[in-house]
Order: C-alpha cells, then structure tokens, then sequence
C-alpha cells in the first residue's frame, strides 16, 4: 500500500490514517469531506450515502473491519460519525479498546492527545445525562399514551425532536419499538419508517470507498 502522506505521534512514529465521511443522500457529494480528508493525509477513504439516523452503514462497517491497532480514524466532524451522543460514546469506546484513535477536522478533537481523551470523558458524561433524560420522557411518554388511549386520541406525526428520541431509544435496546411508538404518539410503522428499519433486512443504504493511493 503506498501512503500519501501519514501522521505523527508524539514519539515522531508515523501513524496511518483512514477517513471516514457521510453524505445523507445520493443528491448530496462528498468531496469536501474526502477532499479535506486526503489533505489531511488519509491514506483511504470510506464514504458512505445514508442518512445518520439509518443503522445500516456499509462504508463504516468497512472502514471499522480496515482499522488496526495504532491507526487512527479521521472525519472531518463528529455528526459524520454518530447517530446520537450515545452512539458516539459507543463508537468512540470501541476504537480506544481497539488502539485506534479518532480525529475530528473541523472540530481540532484528537483521542491521541491528552486534550482529545478529556473531551470523551465529557462526552461519557453528556450521554450518560442524555440517557437519563430519554428514561424520563419515556416514562412521561408512556403515561400520555395510555391516556391517549383511553380518550381516543389522535395520532401525532414525528416532529424533529421525536426523531432524536426515537433514535436513542431504539440504539439503548431497552424498549420494544411498540413502546417506542406510544412514547412518540405515532404507529409502529411510523418508527419503522424514520429509523429505517423493519423486520425485513434494511435495504437503500449503501457505501463505497475512494481510495487516495496510487
């Protein structure tokens, strides 16, 4: 494999770098990210065509498997990598068991830095208050549904911050999607349709990857 350019450590090792972007749809490019990140020396790039909110994210399935011990993931912002402060969290976790440390362009986050670390441990304690929060409007959820359904009420569309909610929900695994639902005011259907997912394989999210080396 031949390397554009690589990183450093703070010993002065070279430290291979993968990039890792997203773009929602089809309609949308990537070269500014991959651009931005073969400026920053990656020596490939995995991108990926889906929305944040789909579980089913081909490219960065693949640039995880890609990943090795002392390389380093890069993307050029932190809402190109998580779904929600949680999943953030999980993702970030699971490189730093791996030694793989994480950069974030835009936002000067570096996991290979003392700085970088510090600004997880924050992170751990936002989704740890981001969690607590979702049990409480669950639990407030709930409780205005079964009233809803003893006054017959009307079913709600899902409005932005319901999305967010359902999201988290759904990646913590602690609620069925019926609760979901009740908790948002929408069918499960509705859940199904703005995670996208069912009960069938998820299809319409893909990944591709551009690879800078010649």
């Amino acid at each position: 494999m031949f390397y554009v350019t690589a990183g450093t450590s703070a010993l002065g090792l070279r430290v291979p770098l993968i990039g890792y972007a997203r773009v929602s749809t089809r309609d949308q490019h990537p070269e500014a990210q991959t651009d931005a990140l073969s400026a920053a020396g990656c020596e490939k790039v995995f991108v990926d065509h889906a929305s944040g909110i789909l579980a089913n994210r081909t490219a960065l399935d693949e640039a995880l498997g890609y990943l090795r011990a002392g390389d380093t993931l890069v993307i050029t912002k932190l809402d190109r990598l998580g779904r929600s402060v949680r999943n953030l969290k999980a993702l970030a976790d699971e490189l730093q068991s791996r030694q793989v440390g994480l950069r974030a362009l835009s936002q000067g986050i570096d996991t290979t830095t003392p700085g970088g670390r510090l600004f997880f441990h924050m992170l751990a304690a936002i989704a740890e208050f981001e969690h607590d929060l979702i049990l409480e409007r669950t639990v407030d959820g709930l409780a205005a549904a079964r009233a809803r359904g003893r006054m017959g009420g009307p079913r709600f569309k899902m409005t932005s911050t319901n999305m967010a909610q359902a999201r988290s929900m759904y990646d913590a695994g602690q609620h069925t999607v019926q609760q979901i639902a009740d908790t948002c005011g929408v069918s499960r259907p509705t859940i199904y349709r703005h995670l996208g997912t069912s009960t069938r394989p998820a299809q319409g999210s893909s990944g591709h990857e551009v690879s800078t080396a010649s």
